[in-house]
């Protein structure tokens, strides 16, 4: 018997970092803006609707693809905001959060070694699905300060460089999670023929969808809506982020016939059916009306203000955030090189009582992100004024 049964290929994966910082967090009671969750809770109607439905009987099994008026209420969205067309019977399909329906993507469409080209810093859940499903990473790195306005940025010749014969999918995050990045219609243009020239399909994380700040360089673009995308990219978003609900794990998978039904032959093998007495809850929230995404865009908008105010002030290089719920900042004022952001964001909460998360963990190329790390502001704003007041102390020398 081996000391770690653990199939080899995951022996890599350990304990998230989320699960460390949060646990550092409660340990020495510190703010945590490591974990991006909110600290309220979401519209009332969706509250309201979520307690009808459990009272009402829908504690059973759903149908595998979610309950009809979820998925009706999905492609309405989809066409509302952004001019998609779906047929909610055999175009979208419900899953345990973005993430279920990101592996369930990937393994459903990878043979081992296909390879999967995808932007970091990454989400880490990206990582290890590509492992499960035996595929190989072509990760292409987004540097701050080479983008539209001194924003993150990519280089070309290397994106060229990632794709090859093997390329079977691009895994794609805009908004992006940790950097805030929203990808100009440019770049997207570019993804997008060198998805057509080596027949490559698109799996596009899109949570963050209705979170583009009014001072990003463009607002949000589909990858589907791009010209020869429609019948080649899974779309992917959910209600947690956009309903601050990340603890229901409601998302959906939209896109041609083909592609869902990839998802759903391998969801009905993770999860089967999730979350029956919210679903409708879900539906609910997805037809309020525009005034709640625009003002809860504006509260998130105003804390990432807040936030950054107060990250400057202790002496961090904020990195512009065009839109999610992160910021990320360079620790090179306040460290210099002797300290990479793992062990500055371990030494934060003794220092001055807040957790924050380095971003080098979401890297195949450390180096890339050691001097940065991320911070969440989708927190009440007296929980930013007082991480604000604390971190204040690194720049008196604490």
């Amino acid at each position: 018997m081996t000391a770690d049964p653990l199939v080899e290929r995951m022996r890599a994966f350990g304990t998230t970092i989320f699960t460390e910082m949060s646990a550092l967090a409660v340990r020495t009671g510190s703010i945590n803006l490591g974990q991006g969750f909110p600290d309220t809770d979401g519209p009332p109607e969706m509250l309201a609707a979520a307690a009808a439905a459990l009272r009402e009987g829908a504690n059973q099994y759903p149908p595998l693809p979610g309950i009809p008026a979820l998925r009706k209420r999905i492609t309405e969205h989809e066409q509302r905001f952004w001019g998609l067309s779906r047929d909610p019977d055999t175009e979208v399909v419900v899953t345990a959060g973005a993430t279920e329906a990101i592996a369930a993507a990937i393994l459903g469409l990878c043979e081992p070694g296909d390879e999967v080209v995808t932007f970091e810093p990454y989400y880490d859940s990206y990582a290890a699905s590509i492992t499960l499903a035996g595929a190989v990473r072509r990760p292409v790195a987004l540097r701050p300060g080479i983008g539209p306005q001194g924003r993150y940025g990519f280089d070309e010749a290397e994106l060229r460089a990632a794709f090859g014969p093997r390329t079977r999918l691009v895994l794609l995050n805009s908004p992006h999670n940790p950097t805030g990045k929203v990808f100009t219609r440019t770049e997207l243009t570019l993804i997008a023929e060198l998805c057509q020239e080596y027949d490559a399909y698109a799996v596009t994380d899109e949570v963050y969808e209705h979170l583009v700040f009014t001072d990003a360089a463009e607002p949000h673009t589909p990858l589907a809506t791009l010209p020869g995308m429609h019948d080649r990219t899974l779309r992917i978003s959910s209600a947690g982020k956009t309903f601050s609900c990340t603890g229901w794990k409601v998302g959906w998978a939209t896109g041609p016939a083909g592609l869902v039904s990839t998802v759903q032959r391998v969801k009905q093998f993770l999860t089967f059916v999730n979350a029956g007495p919210l679903q409708p809850a879900v539906a609910v929230a997805l037809g309020l009306p525009d005034t709640y995404f625009t003002e809860f865009r504006a509260g998130l908008q105003a804390r990432r203000d807040r936030l950054v105010t107060g990250l400057t002030e202790a002496g961090f290089a904020v990195q512009p955030s065009e839109g999610t719920y992160f910021v990320t900042a360079d620790i090179t004022p306040l460290a210099g090189s002797t300290i990479d952001g793992a062990d500055f964001c371990r030494q934060l909460p003794e220092r001055c009582g807040v957790v924050a998360v380095p971003t080098q963990v979401f890297y195949d190329h450390k180096q890339e992100g050691r001097h940065l790390i991320r911070f969440a502001f989708c927190k009440r704003e007296e929980v930013i004024d007082e991480a604000a007041r604390r971190l204040a102390k690194l720049a008196a020398g604490g």
